[in-house]
């Protein structure tokens, strides 16, 4: 048997279907993660060796990392190195680039991980972005904010989820934030905030080329929740619409254009309430969080882990990869922090669950159904009960477990 190692890289517990899968097919898995994750339940059974590393997100020690893995080449060839969280592809790139190891490079990585990275080549590409600019030089700042109409929205250029983003009403309290930030405003970007609804297309991409992606839109922004708690709803929108067709056209210019040769997408775009017009909002390179992968999977019958893992067992082999067949389906979720560690959700019992999310302290289903109509209806209704029954808001910082 072709047997290949691979290096994978978590700083969330997720991902176990891609490790369960490289490993069915027959290869070495490596995974390192953070000390904090060690009692999770990885699947260890399908994983050669796990390495912990302390600290999560971004306090890793990068030359750790990479002599760390450096040690471990000594005696196995490392064949691919996979990045399954946002917060992993710096890392990634970073091993990738110092050890000569085939794959996404430290300045193609910025645009699946640096917001104003992601705005600058969207605006170079001719992508529709909303208006933004960079917070390193004053006159910019003050132009930009002297032209482009508020409210704007003061982001994290790395941060993987909605936290940490400031709405801003007007140019006095733009600056009082600026300066609250002092030297480490360069971490920032300002740009327009424009008010519309929010979809995200799930792709899969084999040599350049998308085989799969579904679009499907939040009925409540992730920047809603992570400012004010709430319920998280999504679900796939009716296939060949217009918005479908251009979101889709959208996406493929972002990922043609950024550079995103093989593996999985999760971008997110914005339908402009002002003009109607598709907005490309921000792009990574993993499978979407928030169960995301279950709702695809529900109304497609496709597993993105899985497929994922198939596609880098492939490139690493030189085989060729064929998508499964594509069920069309409709699929939604609804999702909220809940005020009980195990919610009893057994009075909820349509024919159409078809998931219940297993998180402590969180309170989620997965409906699907053959008509569209039915799963929005059931996914409104349940909403309204979860608040009723089970929501609990969160400081921002807990919400990062939606992720």
């Amino acid at each position: 048997m072709d047997t290949k190692n691979f290096i994978c890289i978590s700083n969330y517990f997720k991902g176990n279907d891609f490790l369960i899968n490289l490993k069915k097919l027959g290869n070495r898995v490596y995974l390192i993660t953070s000390e904090k994750l060690r009692d999770k339940p990885w699947a260890v059974e399908y994983i050669d060796e796990i390495f912990f590393m302390p600290g999560q997100d971004i306090d890793w020690n990068l030359e750790d990392l990479l002599a760390g893995v450096s040690d471990l080449m000594r005696h196995k060839k490392i064949d691919a190195i996979v990045a399954l969280d946002d917060f992993d592809v710096e890392k990634a790139t970073y091993l990738r680039e110092n050890l000569r190891i085939d794959g996404m490079g430290q300045t193609t990585g910025r645009y699946f991980r640096d917001k104003l990275a992601m705005r600058m080549r969207a605006k170079s590409c001719g992508i529709s972005n909303p208006q933004f600019c960079s917070l390193f030089n004053d006159h910019d700042i003050n132009t930009f904010a002297d032209t482009v109409a508020a409210p704007w929205v003061l982001k994290p250029r790395s941060e993987a989820s909605a936290n940490g983003i400031i709405k801003v009403f007007e140019k006095e309290s733009l600056w009082i934030h600026i300066n609250e930030m002092g030297n480490n405003r360069f971490k920032y970007l300002l740009e327009q905030f424009r008010p519309g609804a929010v979809f995200h297309c799930d792709s899969l991409i084999f040599e350049g080329k998308i085989l799969f992606s579904l679009v499907s839109q939040y009925l409540a922004t992730p920047m809603e929740i992570s400012q004010g708690g709430g319920i998280f709803r999504s679900a796939n929108i009716a296939y060949n619409s217009d918005d479908d067709k251009e979101i889709k056209r959208v996406n493929e210019q972002v990922i043609k254009g950024f550079g995103l040769k093989h593996g999985a997408s999760h971008a997110e775009f914005i339908k402009c309430e002002e003009d109607g017009k598709i907005y490309f909002l921000e792009t990574a390179s993993r499978v979407g969080g928030a169960h995301l992968a279950e709702m695809v999977h529900a109304a497609s019958d496709i597993n993105l882990w899985q497929e994922w893992a198939i596609i880098e067992d492939a490139l690493a082999k030189e085989k060729s990869y064929k998508l499964p067949k594509i069920k069309k389906e409709f699929a939604g979720i609804v999702l909220t922090l809940s005020k009980f560690q195990h919610p009893d959700l057994s009075t909820f019992n349509d024919e159409e669950i078809c998931f219940r999310v297993p998180l402590d302290y969180h309170a989620g289903l997965i409906v699907k159904s053959n008509k569209h109509a039915r799963v929005r209806a059931l996914l409104d209704v349940y909403a309204e009960r979860l608040i009723a029954d089970f929501a609990t808001s969160a400081q921002q910082e807990k919400l990062k477990k939606l992720h």
